[in-house]
């Protein structure tokens, strides 16, 4: 699945409000640009996302059932 594929899904499903799939989006993204970027500039990004993801923390407690 690539950045559009998925883009489409999330449109589809109206999940635009559940963060851990954007951050897939971000993370499929990247690995499709990897090629043109440098290596500076992949790590910055991954890092970036990497600290969007744990930003998330434990959201979903209590609530498993509505978002999974």
């Amino acid at each position: 699945m690539d950045s559009t594929d998925l883009s489409q899904y999330i449109e589809a499903t109206n999940s635009i409000a559940k963060p851990w799939l954007l951050v897939q989006l971000r993370l499929k993204k990247l690995q499709e640009s990897r090629a043109t970027l440098s290596e500076n500039e992949y790590v910055q990004q991954l890092e970036d996302i990497h600290q969007d993801l744990m930003n998330l923390g434990e959201w979903w407690h209590g609530i498993e059932d509505e978002v999974f």
